[in-house]
């Protein structure tokens, strides 16, 4: 059994190999089963285990009918958040895991970003401030407050031309999405959270509209340090609930 795996995954290895070499692109039709089968001297049974393989990872598809066949595919940002979260699946992530990743990101993310976004970003980020804009009046507000105001990070991410720096702060900051909502970090009413937050996140735009690259460095940096400190506190928060229970 493991040397029949070991010669799917050298087989799928291989198909990779061979579409970087030949340049395809997603969209572009892999050969037919039995040309496969030749061209890297693989059972049936082996090469569709491959093709397979390959499509659970979201490198090829496969489509049924008259102009079925297996295609190239490009594998979604939602694909790799959800392999990534897999993989992570039994280990524990803290808050101080997920901040040690973003303080040395996303200072670096804002710095690159500052004096290069459009109007329309410098404005889409402006908006999702506004929802957030005046301190929470109840849990459910508390909740989608938290939410927004890391949305606003995925949303600058978004902006990067640097697709790994992209991929990484933006799987960051849904893992922190999840856990705000799981372990509900939302519910300790907390007025520092919000309102540095929120005035953090209004400081960088304005570096970044006028370029100023080491201020939105500073700003992202102080606001990275603070957030942690404050979401310590409110794990602490919910922590002393459950025992208290």
């Amino acid at each position: 059994m493991a040397v029949k795996k070991r010669r799917t995954e050298n087989v799928a290895s291989s198909i990779k190999k061979w579409i970087v070499e030949q340049k395809l692109q997603p969209g572009d039709r892999l050969p037919n089963e039995a040309e496969v089968m030749e061209m890297f001297d693989a059972s049936k049974s082996t090469v569709r285990e491959a093709m397979r393989l390959l499509d659970a990872q979201g490198l090829l598809q496969t489509k049924t009918g008259p102009k079925g066949g297996v295609f190239v595919s490009e594998v979604s940002e939602s694909k790799a958040h959800m392999l990534l979260s897999n993989y992570l699946f039994f280990k524990e992530s803290s808050i101080d895991d997920l901040y040690q990743i973003r303080l040395a990101l996303e200072p670096q993310l804002a710095a690159s970003l500052a004096g290069k976004l459009s109007v329309a970003q410098l404005k889409q980020l402006k908006s999702q401030t506004n929802k957030y804009a005046e301190p929470p009046k109840d849990i459910f507000e508390e909740r989608e407050h938290h939410l927004a105001s890391i949305e606003f990070h995925r949303i600058l991410a978004d902006c990067s031309s640097n697709e790994l720096l992209k991929l990484v702060v933006r799987f960051t900051a849904q893992m922190l999405s999840d856990m705000t909502i799981y372990r509900k970090l939302y519910e300790p009413e907390n007025y520092d959270l919000w309102k540095t937050g929120l005035d953090s996140q209004v400081a960088l735009i304005d570096a970044l509209r006028v370029g100023d690259s080491e201020m939105a460095y500073r700003v992202m940096q102080k606001h990275m340090k603070t957030a942690l400190k404050l979401m310590k506190v409110q794990e602490v928060e919910m922590e002393n609930r459950f025992l208290d229970e």
